[in-house]
């Protein structure tokens, strides 16, 4: 998210791009909106990652819920990136082209009779500047839409969340709900470029006087984990996986560091901590890429631990209601153990652990969940041969009896 970094300088990008190079991505999507000094900021990423001599590469994505395309001059924006990024060491090419993608744009006309006749002319003239390839996240069904034409692929950016479940969904619905968009996808789209997504959280808390967005989506039951499993499950017919996000506070699904200017996220974001994903999304890129099974071996024990802040029914003195939908999370805390061998996991909420539960454990990649004790933390550890071999207990983290906000972000942490 450019709209996220207006006071980076060009070493915040360096240290962004060393450190996601670090954990097996191979480059950025840029998502960029209509404010002029957003092109400055990418400007300096681009110089950034080719200071770096990393084989790092990035893209364009237009936000077209703020870029404005009512009149064929709207083309304009674009095109004014293009020209300035397409040949640059470290653009991002598909097929040869330049990959350029969107964040919405389904109606997007550029003053023509439709948004497929739209998007025929923005490509005619971004053709003219450089042959780009367009794939877009347009919020459409793949069943039926016009815009087969234009498109060289597309990005199914809804596909992260099972964003079809509401508080009158089944229990049997709701526990571990299907993540099978990205097969209704590919069924329509024949020999065109996929761009499949994952995330691991989404929650929003914005007022009417704001952006008037305030829900979640439920991320429970190891959402992260089980869409990575269904995309290494059919990683041969995938082209390209993107992480949402790097750093969008507002819906709380970043894995980098906090830093940059939140967009007034602070309440829930501030003290919320998400790199522990990001180590964790470094073993499923791997997994990916290699297509090593997740019950192999792994080579060091780690735990993974997250969970919210607070009771799902809990009040607090807050101006902005409780989230749409907050009835669909549990309150417990979820766990990811890689193992290296058989071995006994220990998991506790309370302070004198008077919960505690054990569960015997095989080599590889483990999901456990254990439920939540008011002012209680959260606690894990796996224990072999009557030793501890990983410990994962963060001591800033409770479970709030009476919290200060609505507060659905998780709370994200790993043993070391």
């Amino acid at each position: 998210m450019v709209g996220n970094t207006y006071p980076y300088r060009l070493d915040h990008w360096m240290s962004d791009i060393k450190l996601a190079h670090a954990h097996g991505f191979d480059g950025f999507a840029l998502n960029v909106g209509r404010e002029e000094w957003q092109r400055d900021r990418v400007g300096d990423c681009y110089s950034a990652a080719l200071q770096s001599q990393l084989p790092f590469k990035l893209f364009l994505s237009f936000d077209m819920t703020s870029i404005p395309a009512t009149c064929e001059e709207d083309v304009k924006h674009l095109a004014e990136y293009l020209k300035q990024f397409a040949s640059h060491p470290n653009q991002f090419l598909c097929k040869g082209k330049t990959m350029i993608s969107t964040f919405a744009g389904e109606n997007s006309t550029f003053g023509c009779s439709d948004a497929a006749a739209g998007w025929k002319y923005a490509k005619k003239v971004l053709n003219q500047i450089v042959p780009v390839y367009l794939v877009p996240s347009f919020f459409i069904d793949p069943a039926h839409h016009n815009f087969h034409s234009v498109m060289d692929g597309y990005f199914n950016w809804n596909g992260s969340w099972p964003i079809h479940l509401t508080p009158e969904s089944s229990p049997e619905e709701i526990r571990l709900p299907k993540l099978e968009t990205d097969h209704h996808h590919l069924r329509y789209l024949g020999d065109k470029t996929f761009m499949a997504a994952v995330s691991p959280w989404f929650f929003t808390h914005y007022g009417p006087d704001s952006w008037n967005k305030n829900w979640i989506y439920r991320g429970d039951d190891w959402l992260f984990v089980r869409k990575w499993e269904k995309l290494i499950g059919m990683r041969d017919r995938i082209n390209i996986v993107q992480l949402i996000s790097w750093n969008d506070y507002g819906e709380s699904h970043y894995v980098g560091p906090i830093k940059g200017a939140q967009p007034n996220s602070q309440a829930w974001v501030d003290g919320y901590p998400h790199e522990a994903w990001l180590h964790l999304n470094a073993y499923f890129i791997r997994a990916f890429k290699q297509g090593f099974s997740l019950g192999s071996p792994t080579l060091e024990d780690r735990i993974f631990v997250w969970a919210r802040p607070h009771p799902k029914d809990a009040w607090a003195p807050d101006s902005v209601p409780r989230p749409t939908n907050w009835q669909l999370t549990d309150d417990n805390f979820w766990v990811v153990v890689l193992s290296t061998r058989e071995g006994l996991v220990k998991m506790w909420s309370a302070d004198d652990r008077g919960d505690a539960r054990s569960y015997r454990i095989l080599p590889g990649l483990l999901k456990l969940s254990h439920p939540l004790v008011l002012d209680g933390g959260m606690g894990v550890e796996v224990i072999r041969d009557g030793n501890v071999v990983a410990r994962c207990n963060p001591e800033v983290y409770k479970f709030q009896s009476q919290p200060g906000v609505y507060n659905f972000n998780a709370f994200v942490a790993m043993s070391s």
